[in-house]
């Protein structure tokens, strides 16, 4: 049987990349828009649904809501994997999903723009500050990565952020879930939270937001065993 993984990213994924397919994977990392919800999941979904084989959907962060979305209503989805990821139930925005929370870095410490957000149907667009991008991000990375990351950063627009979830993709496949427990982005409690009403497997990692860069061998080995449990399951 064939494998995928699709994976809506940003950037920094290469040594998770290689580790994939090092080991047989066909990876996938369609552009996400990063403009609204739902229609960044409507980007994605049309992308996945050309895959000819079985798909594992691969999310990080803002993501997480994206694949969410996507997965609904394709059967060649067997599963999602959820790397440090916003995983929504109906009606919430990865904004109010951090309600009753400590308040992360992610949402005190990002940059609207004077302007609104192109593409986006309102609002501005949102960079994290300098000051504090490794922080928020790859705090166990390199100074010199950071610089660069936040060089390239792709902006999220605030409508984005703040659009509620109108489906929730995961009480429909298996899930798994990995936990950064020194994450300044997603408190590591409200990850625990969205890992356990989604009944997701669940291993944790002492790592910042961007696990995938500092330990890009460990979260490779989680994405291949829950592709290989997914499989199990079909």
């Amino acid at each position: 049987m064939g494998r995928q993984a699709l994976r809506p990213c940003r950037h920094g994924y290469s040594g998770l990349i290689s580790g994939l397919e090092a080991d047989g994977f066909t990876v996938v990392a369609p552009p996400n828009p990063l403009r609204a919800l739902a229609s960044d999941a409507a980007s994605i979904r049309t992308r996945v649904a050309a895959v000819d084989g079985p798909v594992v959907l691969v999310g990080h962060s803002y993501a997480g809501a994206v694949i969410s979305h996507a997965a609904v209503g394709l059967d060649n989805v067997i599963g999602l994997v959820y790397l440090v990821a916003f995983g929504l139930d109906v009606g919430e925005s990865c904004l109010s999903a951090q309600d009753g929370y400590a308040p992360s870095l992610l949402a005190t410490e990002n940059a609207p723009t004077p302007y609104d957000a192109p593409g986006a149907p309102g609002g501005p667009d949102l960079y994290i500050n300098p000051g504090r991008f490794r922080e928020v991000f790859y705090a166990d990375s390199s100074d010199e990565l950071a610089r660069a990351m936040y060089a390239t950063q792709r902006p999220l627009s605030a409508f984005a952020f703040t659009e509620a979830a109108t489906v929730r993709g995961w009480d429909r496949k298996p899930t798994w879930y990995l936990v950064s427990n020194d994450d300044n982005a997603i408190p590591p409690q409200l990850q625990r939270d969205m890992a356990d009403r989604m009944h997701a497997h669940t291993e944790d990692i002492d790592a910042s937001h961007t696990a995938f860069v500092s330990h890009p061998k460990r979260v490779a080995d989680f994405v291949e065993r829950a592709a290989k449990d997914f499989t199990k399951r079909v």
